[in-house]
């Protein structure tokens, strides 16, 4: 579904973003995988090139710092000089109340979710514009389209991401670039298994479902989004969440 394009996964280390470059490699993807820890995707790159027949190339910067971004995407250029799919993944989580919430946490969560997903999606469009073609994906949540208690940062930065890709949907699709957002619910990755056990319980009683969601679901829902199957679908919004919010 994906042979011989060019996919950018951010935050592709573990959970979702290792899902999605396992899922873009085995459908023949050229895989561009970034985390901004040194070192932690060249066992990975390494497998999925041996392991796919596919290019994979680890890419390590901080999708938060502006300069990072810039000298990132000169070392793309010179990996692929084009680049098909963006899956702007990389994410922080935060659980806080609201007046326990410090600056310094609400610089950082915007500053990864939000921004970052900003900074990456400017340069990914230069180069697709070039080409008149293109997918980009931002994760955002379904917290950031219905909110949670306890996570007013986290879903305010997730629902940023919504607005920034409604609005870039609307400025690319004349360049045939097509811009969504998957907003998944309770996936099992690193970042649920700090949940007190209450919580826990509570948010999985509220699946319809009744099983927790897997990073190789939202990994087939950016397929999706990747392949030309999607071709006329812009400007969405698609929950993976097992019927949360039914």
């Amino acid at each position: 579904m994906l042979t011989g394009k060019y996919a950018l996964v951010t935050g592709a280390n573990r959970g979702i973003g290792k899902a999605v470059v396992e899922t873009f490699a085995r459908h023949g993807a050229n895989i561009i995988a970034n985390s901004r820890t040194v070192r932690s995707l060249d066992e990975t790159c390494a497998r999925l090139s041996s392991e796919y027949k596919v290019g994979a190339h680890p890419v390590y910067f901080d999708v938060s710092d502006p300069q990072q971004v810039k000298q990132a995407f000169q070392e793309i250029v010179k990996i692929s000089r084009r680049l098909d799919v963006l899956v702007n993944n990389a994410g922080v989580l935060d659980n806080n109340l609201l007046g326990m919430i410090k600056p310094e946490l609400v610089q950082e969560v915007f500053g990864v979710n939000a921004f970052g997903t900003i900074y990456v999606m400017q340069y990914a469009a230069r180069l697709m514009i070039k080409m008149q073609r293109g997918s980009i994906i931002n994760l955002s949540s379904i917290v950031g389209l219905f909110g949670n208690a306890g996570q007013v940062t986290y879903s305010g930065s997730k629902a940023a991401v919504i607005g920034i890709t409604r609005s870039a949907a609307k400025e690319l699709a004349s360049y045939n670039i097509r811009v969504n957002a998957i907003a998944p619910g309770f996936i099992d990755t690193d970042m649920i298994k700090s949940l007190a056990p209450e919580k826990y319980a509570e948010r999985f009683d509220s699946i319809k479902m009744n099983r927790l969601g897997t990073p190789g679901d939202v990994a087939n829902c950016a397929l999706f989004l990747a392949s030309d199957l999607s071709e006329y679908v812009t400007g969405q919004v698609i929950g993976v969440d097992g019927g949360m919010v039914i």
